[in-house]
């Protein structure tokens, strides 16, 4: 709804340029553009249709890029958050999308680079967007990875853990669970043994219609009660804003998983838990190395 009413630009896509389809478009987006006024570019339906996907692969592959950049921090015990940080202060690359965690997901992101892939080999050109796959592939990776970081806090085994699994929403401020990564991960998990339950602030309902096996819970404390691990899976604020005394209160475990790299670490640290976060390896010094 936002980039509907505030766009970044208008792109308009026909084969009569000026003629009454422009129009219609133009006349639809008048009280926006009046208000806030923003580029127009009227152009081919060919090229209009590429530029929606074009824009979707790139962020994909830039999102895609940081999470392979973290598994490298991680096995050189470097802090990703910081690295992001420094390379987004580029003003050619900037800080936007580069934010590693469990990925991507929804209904545009991964439809439109698996299309972007089929209507490149349609027209004959498929090894040009041949890389997607990777970009495709290291998404999915992110979540067997926050898989296989549970299991390593757990002492290698999840059968008999509960774990609270602290978002269902692709992302935050929507009820949308189309390819969740935060789903994907509390079944994987509960596949491998473990009780994992789930809590959204909006996407409850939708989550339970698609994972109607999974446990769920009315809220964030109640999700973290008995719990080993509490795995922040969905950036929401009423997560980042959660007191750690509270949940120290009702979890059995101590250690807190951020897969979004969107918690105050220190604060966790401070109350006694051990925090883990994907793309930030324990350095050689804390480590005992």
């Amino acid at each position: 709804m936002a980039d509907t009413l505030t766009p970044d630009r208008i792109v308009i896509g026909v084969r009569e340029p000026g003629g009454p389809v422009e129009e219609v478009v133009r006349g639809a987006y008048a009280p926006i553009l009046d208000s806030d006024p923003c580029p127009v570019i009227v152009t081919d339906l060919a090229t209009a249709e590429l530029v929606k996907v074009s824009a979707n692969a790139f962020l994909a592959t830039k999102i895609s890029f940081i999470n392979a950049v973290s598994e490298v921090c991680e096995a050189a015990g470097a802090d990703v958050t910081v690295l992001a940080d420094a390379i987004g202060m580029d003003a050619r690359i900037g800080r936007r999308f580069l934010n590693a965690g469990l990925g991507f997901g929804g209904g545009c992101l991964p439809k439109d680079i698996r299309a972007f892939m089929a209507r490149a080999g349609e027209l004959g050109a498929d090894q040009a967007m041949s890389f997607l796959r990777e970009v495709d592939s290291i998404n999915m990776r992110r979540r067997e990875r926050m898989v296989d970081l549970a299991t390593e806090a757990c002492g290698g085994m999840l059968i008999g853990k509960t774990i609270a699994v602290l978002g269902a929403a692709f992302k935050p401020n929507s009820d949308d669970v189309r390819d969740s990564p935060a789903l994907n991960v509390a079944g994987m998990l509960s596949l491998k043994g473990a009780q994992a339950v789930v809590y959204d602030p909006q996407a409850l309902e939708n989550a339970r219609a698609m994972f109607p096996t999974l446990a769920y819970a009315g809220s964030a404390l109640q999700a973290c009660e008995g719990a080993d691990v509490v795995l922040v899976a969905t950036e929401w604020a009423e997560f980042l804003e959660l007191d750690p005394a509270a949940v120290t209160a009702v979890a059995r475990g101590r250690i807190m998983l951020d897969g979004r790299n969107c918690m105050p670490a220190d604060a966790w640290r401070a109350a006694g838990w051990t925090y883990r976060a994907l793309g930030r390896g324990i350095p050689a010094e804390a480590s005992g190395q």
